[in-house]
């Protein structure tokens, strides 16, 4: 079942970071980006937020599910979404703990007619 645009746009409100906070479609479901990071997953209009030992030490009691068959887990995010200050914090600690994104490779040309 895809996520409904309307929630990806609540979960990215409550973390109240509209300088820092986009999201990207992907299959159906969306990625949640902070600052320039993927920090979490919407699938099935559930959150799912990368795990990070600062992530668990803010949450103290965690849910782990995976987004996905096959996906590792991650916190599933329930009730304490509602907690705007919370998520702000859960999403900068998390963002802060991940690796810097690779530098994207430039795509090959294949178009065969500027090939001669």
């Amino acid at each position: 079942m895809a996520s409904g645009l309307a929630f990806v746009e609540y979960v990215c409100d409550q973390i109240n970071a509209p300088e820092n906070i986009s999201f990207k479609k992907m299959f159906g479901d969306y990625a949640i980006y902070f600052e320039r990071k993927v920090v979490a997953l919407v699938c099935d209009n559930q959150l799912f937020v990368k795990q990070t030992k600062a992530g668990r030490e803010l949450l103290k009691t965690v849910v782990e599910a995976p987004p996905y068959p096959g996906a590792k887990p991650y916190f599933l995010i329930g009730d304490i979404i509602e907690d705007r200050a919370l998520m702000r914090n859960l999403f900068h600690v998390t963002q802060s703990e991940l690796p810097e994104p690779k530098p994207k490779k430039q795509r090959k040309n294949y178009n065969k007619s500027a090939q001669v």
